[in-house]
């Protein structure tokens, strides 16, 4: 890895106060259609031999390598003076252009932005999505300059974006290159609405047409962003730009500085279900304004955006966020206990139908992320940062409840290291480790050993129990026959085999294609349902090709509870669970004297 340079600070207070000279960016959009652009950049005079200008190689949020250079053309570089200055291109993501005496430079370049599902950049006749990492080179020379962006626009068109507003309606500005590029403008004919919670302002811009509504989103919104002192004591922001693309194809959101850009199909806002993948997601997203963008890992400060950032530590980032997200919704009145316990339910079953949980550790899961990979491998032998970073702070966080006796939480660990490692100066596992001593007042190397470090294995039953809660199939379940195998989509081919499931144990790979059953052809649509016809410890005698050469196994079936896991109250819970309740989720005990919840609606 390149060493990184020196600098490089996102708060202007920590700016040498020597004289700064501002760099311009401005790019031409009046004509759209095909997704092309004019980008053109002014750098200040130096006194350099050569600049070196960078577009990034990874965009923040997307721990993964991407060809953004490759949308750049027609690169040239010009003097003061307007010549031409010669250079060439010595990295992917780099251009050197040489320099025979002092002169301000100006870049200009063809930009094709077409990344709508990636969210790096998208431009068309109706909007242009611009996150900088894939829009706007930079200078390592001059990253921490001031930067001024203007947008030539069509008419009708509005500008947004966290940045500061300029001297016109389609012009922003920002302290350095670390603001412009964790502050994406989205341009264009969108809806917009602004409002205020505990003193902050917020806007909401929608691009395309759904079944989205704007004034239900502004409501939920509004309780979620009033929630942020139940973790944190104040705020690294005093506006929010809540940024969403109601389209078809693309989904995924990512966060930033102070603004969220948040991908759903435009149909899939107003069935409840739908509804929930949204409001989720924005919580996720808001959260991720303290816990990445105003403390992170030591391996991420400052951003190399050239190179990778490892670290241990992405569980934390990112799967304690996914555990918070939808606290914060509860809390504020926006999900039901109901639909907070089936998210919990969902979770804790799909780990226990993750074999990859038994391989990799959560540390391990965290420093490979930039090289992980999806799919039947990753089921089997690795470990999500996203879904088991969740389930490691629920078990951390019950642990620091008992041992504190209820007084402190997780949420005390994430306050302090908002306090004491804001960007930025970062954290490690040893300041980490130090929070959670001083916060419990116990040493947690062993749980720290034996959770994160060794892979992760929860007694759930006896850690839900503590809060008055149990995890079942309910007294309706059914014993079903297990095979261990995904179809592919309209295929009898095998998209995964779980690791010492029947199928696996049998010798079916990835890939074979079943053709019968007990020699009777069956179709994709049918497959699960003749696997039923049969009992769990059964055996049954699967034709199938592998490698194209057809052979028939045998496999004895395992088995499964039928329906969904669900998470109830215990019988008769005590005081001590219903207070240990309390302290984790901040709500009233929501179940009646019969198990039931109040409150379902």
């Amino acid at each position: 890895m390149k060493p990184v340079l020196p600098l490089i600070l996102t708060f202007s207070a920590l700016i040498s106060p020597i004289a700064m000279a501002d760099v311009d960016y401005s790019i031409d959009l009046l004509h759209p259609q095909h997704h092309l652009a004019k980008v053109e950049v002014n750098f200040p005079k130096t006194s350099s031999a050569a600049l070196v200008v960078n577009l990034p190689v990874w965009r923040t949020g997307k721990y993964e390598v991407l060809p953004l250079a490759d949308s750049v053309r027609l690169f040239t570089a010009t003097d003061a003076n307007g010549s031409q200055l010669p250079w060439t291109r010595t990295a992917s993501g780099e251009w050197t252009v040489a320099l025979d005496k002092p002169t301000a430079v100006t870049v200009s370049y063809q930009l094709y932005a077409n990344k709508l599902g990636q969210r790096v950049n998208h431009i068309d006749a109706s909007h242009a999505f611009l996150d900088a990492s894939g829009t706007f080179v930079y200078s390592p020379e001059f990253r921490a300059e001031p930067i001024n962006v203007s947008l030539s626009v069509p008419a009708q068109w509005n500008s947004y974006s966290g940045m500061d507003k300029g001297h016109t309606a389609h012009s922003f500005t920002a302290a350095n290159y670390d603001i412009l590029v964790d502050s994406p403008i989205e341009t264009g004919i969108s809806e917009h609405r602004e409002f205020t919670a505990d003193g902050k302002q917020y806007e909401l811009v929608i691009w395309g047409e759904g079944n989205y509504d704007i004034d239900k989103m502004v409501d939920d919104l509004s309780k979620l962003s009033g929630q942020a002192e139940v973790i944190w004591d104040d705020y690294p922001f005093e506006r929010y730009v809540y940024m969403v693309h109601a389209t078809s194809g693309a989904r995924g959101a990512t966060e930033h500085l102070n603004s969220t850009i948040i991908q759903r199909p435009r149909f899939s806002y107003r069935d409840r279900k739908d509804y929930l993948g949204f409001i989720k997601t924005a919580s996720h997203e808001f959260i991720h304004t303290w816990n990445v963008k105003a403390y992170r890992p030591q391996g991420l400060v400052p951003y190399d955006y050239q190179e990778e950032g490892i670290t241990q530590l992405l569980w934390i980032a990112e799967g304690s966020t996914s555990y918070f997200q939808s606290q914060l919704l509860l809390r504020a009145g926006v999900i039901t206990a109901k639909e907070f316990f089936e998210d919990l339910a969902k979770r804790v079953a799909q780990s226990e139908h993750t074999p990859g949980r038994e391989i990799q550790s959560i540390a391990s899961a965290s420093a490979n992320q930039w090289a992980s990979t999806g799919g039947d491998y990753a089921v089997n032998h690795s470990t999500n940062i996203y879904s088991e970073g969740y389930l490691t702070s629920l078990a951390l966080d019950f642990s620091l409840l008992h041992d504190t006796e209820l007084k402190r939480s997780y949420r005390d660990v994430h306050r302090e290291l908002y306090k004491s490692h804001r960007i930025p100066a970062g954290y490690n596992i040893a300041d980490v480790k130090n929070i959670l001593k001083s916060v419990s007042g116990v040493s947690y190397d062993d749980w720290w050993q034996q959770h994160v470090n060794s892979p992760i294995s929860l007694d759930f039953e006896s850690m839900l129990e503590q809060a008055g809660l149990t995890a079942g199939y309910g007294e309706d379940a059914k014993s079903e026959p297990f095979i261990g195998v995904t179809l592919a989509s309209d295929s009898l081919k095998l998209s995964r085999v779980l690791r010492n499931g029947p199928a696996w144990n049998a010798g079916i790979v990835l890939g074979d294609e079943i053709v019968a059953v007990n020699g009777l052809k069956v179709t994709t649509a049918g497959f699960d349902s003749r696997i039923k016809d049969f009992k769990a410890g059964g055996e049954i005698t699967l034709t199938l090709f592998s490698n194209d050469r057809l052979k028939e196994v045998k496999l004895t079936l395992g088995e499964q509870k039928s329906g969904k896991m669900a998470i109830s109250s215990v019988a008769k819970p005590s005081r001590a669970q219903k207070a240990f309740f309390k302290a984790w989720l901040g709500i009233d005990w929501p179940f009646d004297r019969d198990g039931k919840l109040t409150s379902i609606d």
